[in-house]
């Protein structure tokens, strides 16, 4: 996925948030506004290969000075928020570092 053209479709208005992704947003305390907001000034971390249902990636934003990660793919011509969480031990280290132990 590119950085770019995820950007440029948020921008547009071209995005969706799945049930899943409002789910955890509700569960972590994330407003729709500050995904978008992480959407537009974040960057790739994680590329992820099509394995059935297309291609997506993981994506790390600061919104003010909380990082946000968002995991997004593409809905027909839309981006398609697939879940969004804030980067926490005891799957990452800090918001740009994935556990590996």
């Amino acid at each position: 996925m590119d950085i770019e053209q995820i950007k440029a479709k948020v921008r547009a208005g071209e995005f969706l948030v799945s049930a899943h992704a409002d789910q955890e947003a509700a569960d972590e305390n994330i407003a729709i506004a500050e995904i978008r907001e992480a959407l537009l000034q974040g960057i790739i971390l994680e590329q992820y290969a099509d394995t059935g249902r297309g291609e997506s990636c993981l994506l790390l934003g600061f919104v003010n000075t909380r990082p946000i990660h968002v995991v997004c793919g593409w809905r027909r011509n839309a981006v398609v928020v697939i879940t969004v969480y804030l980067p926490k031990l005891p799957k990452f280290v800090d918001p740009w570092t994935r556990r590996t132990n």
